[in-house]
Parts: C-alpha cells; sequence; structure tokens
C-alpha cells in the first residue's frame, strides 16, 4: 500500500494534524503530500515530519509517484470536505483510487464524488464511520490483569495520540505487551482500525470506549487508550467524559501544550485551568466510575508538547510541570525514548503485574 496525503493549501503545523500523526506514525509507505501552495519542498521542511517525502501540486502528480490511497490529512472546523479537495479526490477516485477519509462529512454524501467512485470502482474508507451495533457502557468486565492507560488533556490537541502512541513503544521496550486503542480518525488511519468517538451517539461513547478496551486487554497485558478533548472544553467535554467512562482506566497521563493559555476556539473567553487543577479534575471524574475497593485511578505522570518553543523554554516547561504537579514530566517527542521512557516507568511503579 502506498499513500498520499491531501492537504490542499492547508499542509502546516497548525491545520495537517492528520497529515503530520501518519508521516510520523503509520507502518505503511507515503509517497507524497499534495498542496500546490508548498509543492518542491520536503515535507519535513513544511512540519518537521516526512523527510524525503515530497509535496507535489496535484492528485495526478501524487498518482504518478505510485500511490494506490488517498488520505485527507487535515481538519476543518466542522468537518466538512473543502471545496478545494473535490476535483482532486474526483480524479483519484475515477481512477479507481481508494480514499481515506477522516472528516465528519461523508464522501460518497457529494452526488459528484459518488458517481467518480462508482465510475472507477473505488472504495472509500470512511475513518470516522462507527459500527451500526454499539453497546451501552458499563456491562463489559476486561481480563483481569490488564492495566488501562488514558491520555488525558489540557486542551483539544495537545498531544494525546502521539503520548499514547510514545508510551505504548516505551512499554515494548520494557518488555511489556502493550496495545494501543485508537478512538480518533488519524489513530485510526496509522493503527488500521478503532471507533472515532467524536461520531459516535452519545449514549453509546462509553460502550464503544469498554468495547475496544475490552477487546485489546485479551491480547495486551498494558492498554493504552487515545483521549479526546478536555473535560473543560465547552465544545468537546461529553465525548471526553464518556471515553473518560468507558476505558475506566488504572492510570492516566495528562497532556498538556507548552505555552497554550486558553481553550482551542476560545481566546481568553476560556481560560486554562492550571495543572494541578486538572490532576484533581480527572481524579475525581475517573472515581465515579471506579468499582467499590478499586484503587483510585491516578494521574501519575505528565506529557508535554513542546514543539512550539525553544529547547531552552521547553526544558523549563517541563521542569515547572513536574514541580507544580509533584509527578513525572516529559515531552516524548523532543526528547524522544528518554522522556517517554521517563512516563512508561512511572506507569509500571504505580501499577505493578
Amino acid at each position: 500500500m502506498k499513500v498520499a496525503i491531501l492537504a490542499e493549501g492547508q499542509f502546516a503545523p497548525a491545520t495537517a494534524k492528520t497529515a503530520i500523526g501518519v508521516l510520523r506514525y503509520a507502518p505503511f509507505q507515503v509517497v507524497a503530500v499534495v498542496d500546490s501552495t508548498r509543492a518542491g519542498r520536503d515535507a519535513a521542511e513544511c512540519v518537521g515530519v516526512g523527510k524525503d517525502v515530497p509535496v507535489v501540486a496535484s492528485v495526478e502528480d501524487a498518482l504518478a509517484r505510485g500511490a494506490t490511497v488517498l488520505l485527507i490529512g487535515t481538519a476543518a472546523a466542522g468537518g466538512r470536505i473543502p471545496d478545494g479537495y473535490r476535483s482532486g479526490l474526483a480524479v483519484a477516485l475515477e481512477r479507481g483510487v481508494e480514499v481515506w477519509n477522516g472528516l465528519h462529512e461523508r464522501v460518497l454524501a457529494d452526488p459528484a464524488l459518488a458517481a467518480a467512485a462508482e465510475r472507477g470502482r473505488a472504495k472509500v474508507r470512511e475513518l470516522r464511520e462507527p459500527p451500526a451495533d454499539l453497546p451501552i457502557g458499563g456491562h463489559r468486565v476486561r481480563r483481569e490483569g490488564a492495566r488501562v492507560v488514558l491520555t488525558v488533556g489540557s486542551d483539544a490537541a495537545v498531544g494525546k495520540m502521539t503520548a499514547s502512541l510514545e508510551i505504548v513503544a516505551a512499554l515494548r521496550r520494557a518488555g511489556e505487551r502493550a496495545e494501543f486503542v485508537a478512538t480518533g480518525q488519524t489513530g485510526i488511519a496509522i493503527a488500521g482500525g478503532g471507533i472515532a468517538v467524536d461520531a459516535v451517539v452519545a449514549d453509546f461513547i462509553a460502550g464503544a470506549a469498554e468495547l475496544m478496551v475490552c477487546d485489546a486487554a485479551e491480547r495486551a497485558d498494558w492498554v493504552v487508550v487515545e483521549g479526546q478533548g478536555s473535560l473543560t472544553h465547552p465544545g468537546f467535554s461529553g465525548v471526553t467524559l464518556g471515553l473518560l467512562h468507558g476505558s475506566a482506566p488504572d492510570v492516566m497521563v495528562l497532556c498538556h501544550e507548552a505555552m497554550r493559555h486558553s481553550v482551542k476556539g476560545y481566546d481568553d473567553r476560556q481560560p486554562l485551568r492550571t495543572l494541578r487543577e486538572y490532576v484533581a479534575m480527572y481524579e475525581d471524574a475517573a472515581a465515579w466510575r471506579r468499582p467499590p475497593g478499586y484503587p483510585p485511578a491516578r494521574v501519575v505522570a505528565v506529557a508535554l508538547n513542546t514543539a512550539s518553543v525553544s529547547e531552552k523554554l521547553a526544558y523549563a516547561a517541563i521542569q515547572n510541570a513536574a514541580a507544580e504537579t509533584g509527578l513525572p514530566a516529559a515531552d516524548p517527542v523532543r526528547e524522544g525514548a528518554r522522556g517517554a521512557d521517563r512516563i512508561a516507568n512511572a506507569l509500571r511503579e504505580e501499577v505493578p503485574a
């Protein structure tokens, strides 16, 4: 499988979250990124990852490089397919190229794209399409001995998926059997499966999380669940709470972007709380779901995203987070294995086998 990423006009750190995650972690080959405004450059020049992956001007250029899948690599507010993407998607579909879509709007809901897919006999994989028969949460018990980690956030888009994948890698380096549970479209594209919980009817969010966790616990001793949103985000808190209660974590890792001071999309109208407040908030909310007699689910480490600041400021932010919370803190991307191992060690010490 060879994948091209469609990011026309938006291949930048602030707007190409899906593209960046796939470039950094996907197990398949990415042959090109489509963005005519940045064509001729290397992906890593634009977003910091994807060395030697060319940015090309058109979908036709990407197909000429052997792409068999076209992935929409950006996400717009409201989840609609940008109008500027539709002609490129039509070209791919007419040529029989499979399209992966992580947006809320379905590709085949557009009559022109549906007709193109029919002409090319092309498949569309809707990454946000949930299963039709999800249960209500609270009825399944996972395998005894499996330990569940949930990444939780001070806000949306602070690096919860990244932290989760780095924690899984760190646990595996330590000889542990660990599984990643994808709960968003980018994680699903990388992992090859999962359920996008923000597309699930509210009554079944906890059930979807419980289903995925229990299934993963049959294969692993550590189940690391990708968090979504934040309890203090006015738009996404419902998804966050459903995921928290459905996954029923034993331990949590708090994720935060250094230098972010207000909720994404709300500016100063909605300031973020302190890290210490977030620790208390998530531990309290997790306790509502914890069965009697079980030890409380604790936040045991802080994963920082310091991509937007200098190295000096980054290490100061890591030290400040540790001092404020009294917990180990690390940036598992900037610090690499050393940082991720610090977080994994905190998890293993909190809930040993």
